[in-house]
């Protein structure tokens, strides 16, 4: 059975001088209800922080994933514009995020949050780990909405036709990415927290966050249209596959180390 993508508008409404889209209220939506759930679980945990310094470091999040996700959008997707046109990075109104560009600006926000508060680094980046795949899963759904990240030509049976497109079915591949980075991990992440709340190893939730996302993402990518402008690297490889690679090393050694 092959389906036909609905046709959503990715503006929900346009105020005139500002046009709300559905991938910025996913990502406000995530930041919000991700420190809600922050808050509860470090309750049931070892209560490291308070909820004083949980609501400061929303923001401390917020401006580490967006200029994080923008340079590294474009310094691994448009490095050509890196060079030839730095002020390229600031337009944000033409879209393009990275989320392996964000991860590591959420990264640097935790250490750097951490050190100003004297905050135990792991502690806090489990918790972050723990909500992450809520915004995975929302923002997926955004790229479906915006028809963007499509997936390959398939004759598989539940492959999606989008006009907007072309007429030939196609993985759902941001459906799949919202399902297994989103949904899967979270209740992944969520099941080993959840044994031993108060007892479990500080850092592990953090290792095996990277290591199951990169796993997620380096398998769906074979089911991705590989971007137009780059393609395969090496006859065979996304970008995206080749930033998982140090991720998951990380998240291993984490794991093992831990």
């Amino acid at each position: 059975m092959i389906f036909i993508q609905p046709s959503i508008n990715p503006v929900v409404m346009s105020l005139g001088f500002i046009d709300i889209r559905w991938y910025s209220l996913a990502y406000i939506f995530a930041f919000i209800l991700g420190s809600v759930i922050i808050k509860k679980l470090n309750s049931v945990s070892y209560r490291l922080i308070s909820d004083d310094k949980i609501d400061k470091f929303f923001i401390w999040a917020i401006i580490g994933v967006i200029l994080g996700g923008r340079i590294g959008y474009v310094l691994f997707y448009q490095t050509n514009l890196f060079f030839t046109k730095p002020t390229y990075i600031l337009e944000i109104w033409n879209g393009g995020m990275s989320f392996h560009g964000g991860l590591i600006g959420m990264i640097l926000s935790i250490y750097f949050f951490s050190l100003t508060y004297k905050i135990q680094f792991f502690y806090l980046s489990d918790l972050v780990s723990l909500v992450a795949p809520i915004g995975l899963f929302l923002g997926r759904i955004s790229n479906f909405i915006n028809t963007e990240l499509y997936g390959r030509v398939t004759d598989f049976p539940l492959a999606i036709i989008n006009p907007l497109v072309d007429n030939n079915p196609r993985h759902p591949s941001q459906l799949y990415e919202a399902f297994f980075e989103g949904i899967i991990l979270f209740l992944i992440l969520l099941f080993y927290f959840s044994k031993k709340p108060k007892k479990y190893i500080i850092g592990t939730i953090s290792g095996l966050f990277l290591i199951f996302y990169s796993i997620f993402r380096f398998l769906i990518e074979y089911l991705r249209e590989p971007d137009y402008h780059l393609g395969l690297i090496f006859y065979y490889f996304s970008m995206g596959q080749l930033l998982c690679i140090p991720f998951l090393l990380a998240g291993l050694w984490i794991v093992v180390r831990k």
